[in-house]
């Protein structure tokens, strides 16, 4: 059995690192069907971080609506973190 370990970033504008771990995993599975792959999506600090540190730590996305500095009503959302 193959083991691979998976650990992108982002292609910024296109995929997050989880949507290219996801992309990557499949392609190694039609070539190596029981292969035991590992995904770790990182991020540099910028876009995806958030959600990288929420797949890492098993986080959830909260979705709330807020104002924009116009006033208009937007949604928004943020991470959490149920450690105890």
């Amino acid at each position: 059995m193959k083991k691979i370990i998976v650990i992108p970033d982002s292609f910024k504008g296109s995929l997050s690192s989880l949507e290219v771990c996801n992309a990557i995993e499949e392609g190694i599975l039609k070539v190596f069907k029981n292969a035991k792959i590992k995904k770790i999506p990182v991020a540099d600090g910028g876009e995806g971080t958030v959600d990288s540190i929420l797949y890492a730590t098993g986080g959830k996305i909260k979705k709330v609506k807020v104002k924009n500095p116009l006033g208009e009503t937007v949604e928004a959302k943020y991470g959490i973190i149920d450690n105890n």
